[in-house]
């Protein structure tokens, strides 16, 4: 069976800033569909957070209090350093 990504995802990756869109757009595109079934689920709870907080842990600044969506955080900063 061929797993398909919910189009609520691509929907929730969506977000009020473009570097965001990019960053989770790309990661849900390319790397969501490889994840366990644990990570599909961080993934969707990291979703949940703020669009603030999402552009300040993806771009370094701060990390997030959450030691399973920091790792999260991680899988995407990686994924996006590493595309190319």
């Amino acid at each position: 069976m061929t797993q398909t990504i919910p189009p609520r995802l691509r929907w929730a990756c969506r977000r009020g800033m473009l570097e965001l869109d990019v960053l989770l757009g790309n990661f849900l595109e390319e790397a969501y569909l490889a994840l366990d079934e644990n990570d599909k689920n961080l993934f969707i709870e990291l979703l949940d957070c703020s669009d603030q907080d999402l552009f300040e842990w993806l771009t370094g600044k701060k990390t997030a209090q959450d030691p399973k969506i920091a790792i999260m955080v991680e899988k995407v900063r990686h994924h996006a350093k590493n595309r190319h």
